[in-house]
Order: structure tokens, then C-alpha cells, then sequence
């Protein structure tokens, strides 16, 4: 019998597979379509996997209690793969499923399934085929029961940081892995959009040519911004262009795509009430490049955007350093507040300092600033903003005076920075005494007798403002 299962031979699905079986266990594996359990046979046999084109076999393989992953799209696939397999399963046994499902579907499935006997986990997974392959960073949302079911497998195939820390937790019930995973990608937006800002900012403020932006980002990796995401861009920025003269980067259409999980998290935070104002702005930059017949036409007036080099900033890689590791604490201080909000919301008792070690190594977030942020919850378990904890404070009052100089620089020469001012304008806020609201109560009050709290009062109050009738 073996000691695992997993539906959806696809990319991911074929290489976690493999994971699981270097690591000595024995897997059975199964997709709705047999040409690709025979690809998976060709071309990866190994001793520990077996492949079924029969899914009743496959469930049959399997010991008890059995433990099934899902790796298949998000959405109607997940549910019609629970549907094959309840008809199969016994009380105890578990399904995972391990995609990029809606962290609401998933609390859904969760209470569904657990009705007719049948466990249920979503387990977020993040690293792409590499890290599925390698070790992916791994975010299980499960009972306590059913973690100690399935953890040990998961934290053996997980990636594992620099001090051999697994990078897989118990995240919390139902959706919290899956909700977890969301947040890490929206994260992953804004990271990317703050990014491509600042490489737009080498290039026309700087006027340096990719292989000296290239340069820059690598200079970047060996310092604060230490990362996955910074050390790619670099090998982006070299990359010679395999098909004519040039670089690579010069003959990308400037047009980003999306798979949802930015959006879903940005319209996760407006349902909480949390301001997510990067990750907002990474998301809306995206669907700006969409129009890219619109911005091609309008690209060509005489009014040329961008306008060019009209601001001279004396040290531009480290003013954009600096000015880059700010917007990235607030960045993370705005996903990790999210994540603060959604523990209390959905009873999750989520842990921010493991969330944070659990994305050091295998995601895509991976970073050395997650050490700091770590430790920061391990010094105050009840940090809710990291803009709070001693170290960040310091860094933003030393990183702010080169953000605004970056930002007026960027105004004046027309370049678009939507996360880098949303960054500026959320710390600004955040540390002020006075955001407007005050005004934006008034009116309510005089047009819609919205009422509202006179200072030191706790009673609401209305003002007649102008006799209306």
C-alpha cells in the first residue's frame, strides 16, 4: 500500500509527485486523462511511484488513512475531482487540495466535506515547478488532527531556509493556508511592480542601459534587498536577446498578465476594512498595461511621456536602494496587518513570525528581510504594524528624506510610480494626526445627516449646517 496520492499530472502536479518520491515515500498517481500518466511514466519513472488510469485503483493503493492530493486548476476542476472521489473514500481519509483555490471555496469544501466524514486541507504552495520539484515554501490549512496526518510528508518536501528550518507550518483551520498563500502573492505584486519602477527610474533618470541596471540589481542582492525576485531581475535585465541584436527586455510586450490572486486579495482587504494600498496599486498597474493599443497611440503626441531626464539625484542606485527597501517594509507592514485582521476575523490564531520563516526559502518572496521581520514578532508576539517595531521605525525615518526625493524626481519627469507613491502616502498617513477625515465627515453629515463624533465626545452628533427646506 502506499503512502500517498495525488490527482492532476500537469507541471506542478509531476514534479511534486517527484518530490514526494525522492524523499522515500510511496506515491500513487492518477489524472483524469491517461496521456499524461503515460507521459509521466516515460519520461519519469521512478521506484516509489506508481501510475493509475483507473481512479478507483488508485484510491485502492492507497493506505488508510488515505491522503489524497489535488493538484488541478482552481475552481470547477477542484470540485469535480471531490465529486470522483467521495464515492471512494472511507470516514478519516483526506483530501488536500494543493492549487491556487479561493480561500472562500475552500472554508466552503472544508465544511461541505466534513459533513460526510470526509477531512479536508488547503495547503498553499508556492516556489512554481523549481520549488514543487526542489522544495516549495508550504502553507497547510487543516485541523490540528489532520496536520498531524499529513505534516511530517509536507515538511520533508518542503524547502528548507539557511538554518535547516523546514518552510511548512500549521497555518490555521479551513481556509488559512489557501488565504495565506493569497496574501504571499499579493505581496509578490506589489514586490514586482516596486521593481519595475525602479528600473524605469535607472533607465530615464539614470540613462543607464541594461546591462548597468543589471549591475545595479546585482549590487542590490548583496545587501537589505537580499532576494529571489532581485536576483532575477538581474539575469532579466542581462538576458541578450536570443533571437536578433539587443537585450531581451527591449522586445517584451509591455503588457503584464495576472492569474487572480492579486485581485482576490485586494478585494479581500476592502471586505476587512485593511488598507492595502501597494498591493492595490501593483494590481491596477497591471490592468493599466492591458491597454497597451490605447497607451501606444497615446504614446506618440508631442507632450512625450516619459519626459525624460529633468532631475539630477546625486548617488541614483543607492537614493533608489534606500528609497526601494522603504516601500518594501510598508509593502510587508501592509500584508502582515492583513494577516493580523483575517486571524481575528476567521479565528485562525494565524502566527506572523512563522508565516514570515516559512517564506525565507522556496517561495517566491524569499528574502533576508524575513529574518527581520521574524524576529520582530518573536521580540513582540502582538506587533500589529511592523512600522511599529524599533528596527523598521529606524529604517523608515533613514529611508524617507531618498523615497521623496525619488518620488518629486519621478512626478517631474512624468514616470509612473503608483506602489512607490502609494508607499509614501500610506506611512505618511499612518504617522499623522490628521488624514482629512474630519472634512470627509462634514460633508456626509450636511448632505446625509451621516453624524459624527464631536472631539472628546464618544456620542454621535448631527449639525443642522443650512436649512434645506
Amino acid at each position: 500500500m502506499n503512502d500517498i496520492g495525488l490527482i492532476g499530472l500537469g507541471v506542478m502536479g509531476s514534479n511534486l509527485a517527484l518530490n514526494i518520491a525522492d524523499h522515500g515515500y510511496k506515491i500513487s498517481v492518477y489524472n483524469y486523462t491517461s496521456d499524461l500518466v503515460e507521459k509521466f511514466t516515460q519520461e519519469h519513472p521512478h521506484e516509489n511511484a506508481c501510475a493509475f488510469t483507473d481512479i478507483k485503483e488508485f484510491v485502492k493503493s492507497l493506505k488508510s488513512p488515505r491522503k489524497i492530493m489535488i493538484m488541478v486548476t482552481a475552481g470547477a476542476a477542484v470540485d469535480s475531482c471531490i465529486e470522483a472521489l467521495n464515492p471512494l473514500l472511507d470516514t478519516g481519509d483526506i483530501i488536500m487540495d494543493m492549487g491556487n483555490s479561493n480561500y472562500e471555496d475552500t472554508r466552503k469544501r472544508c465544511s461541505y466535506l466534513k459533513e460526510i466524514g470526509i477531512e479536508f486541507a488547503g495547503v498553499g504552495v508556492s516556489g512554481g515547478a523549481k520549488g514543487a520539484r526542489l522544495g516549495p515554501a508550504i502553507m497547510p490549512g487543516c485541523t490540528k488532527e489532520v496536520y498531524t496526518e499529513i505534516g511530517k510528508i509536507l515538511e520533508d518536501i518542503s524547502a528548507k531556509a539557511y538554518d535547516g528550518h523546514p518552510c511548512c507550518a500549521h497555518m490555521g483551520t479551513d481556509g488559512a493556508g489557501h488565504y495565506v498563500k493569497m496574501v504571499h502573492n499579493g505581496i509578490e505584486y506589489a514586490d514586482m511592480q516596486l521593481i519595475s519602477e525602479t528600473y524605469l527610474l535607472l533607465k530615464y533618470l539614470g540613462d543607464y542601459d541594461n546591462q548597468k541596471i543589471a549591475d545595479i540589481f546585482h549590487e542590490y542582492n548583496y545587501g537589505k534587498l537580499k532576494s529571489y525576485l532581485i536576483e532575477i531581475a538581474a539575469d532579466v535585465l542581462a538576458q541578450k536577446d536570443p533571437f536578433g541584436n539587443g537585450y531581451l527586455i527591449d522586445h517584451i510586450t509591455d503588457s503584464a498578465g495576472q492569474k487572480g490572486t492579486g485581485k482576490w486579495t485586494a478585494i479581500s482587504a476592502i471586505n476587512q476594512g485593511v488598507d492595502l494600498s501597494l498591493i492595490d496599486a501593483a494590481c491596477n498597474a497591471r490592468f493599466t498595461s492591458s491597454h497597451l493599443k490605447e497607451r501606444l497611440e497615446r504614446s506618440f503626441r508631442e507632450d512625450k511621456i516619459p519626459v525624460g531626464k529633468t532631475h539630477v539625484i546625486k548617488d541614483l542606485p543607492k537614493t533608489l536602494e534606500k528609497s526601494l527597501y522603504l516601500c518594501k517594509i510598508a509593502a510587508y507592514a501592509q500584508g502582515f496587518v492583513h494577516y493580523h485582521d483575517a486571524s481575528k476575523t476567521y479565528g485562525w490564531e494565524l502566527d506572523l513570525g512563522k508565516i514570515a520563516k516559512i517564506f525565507r526559502s522556496g517561495c517566491i518572496i524569499q528574502a533576508k528581510f524575513l529574518d527581520t521581520i521574524s524576529k520582530a514578532y518573536e521580540e513582540n508576539p502582538n506587533l500589529y504594524n511592523l512600522m511599529d517595531a524599533p528596527y523598521f521605525r529606524e529604517e523608515i525615518k533613514e529611508c524617507m528624506p531618498y523615497a521623496r526625493e525619488v518620488l518629486a524626481a519621478a512626478v517631474a519627469s512624468a514616470i509612473p510610480v503608483p506602489a512607490l507613491s502609494a508607499a509614501v502616502a500610506y506611512i505618511d498617513a499612518m504617522n499623522s494626526s490628521c488624514v482629512g477625515a474630519n472634512m470627509i465627515q462634514g460633508l456626509r453629515d450636511y448632505f446625509g445627516a451621516h453624524t459624527f463624533l464631536y472631539a472628546g465626545q464618544d456620542k454621535p452628533m448631527h449639525h443642522e449646517w443650512k436649512k434645506m427646506f
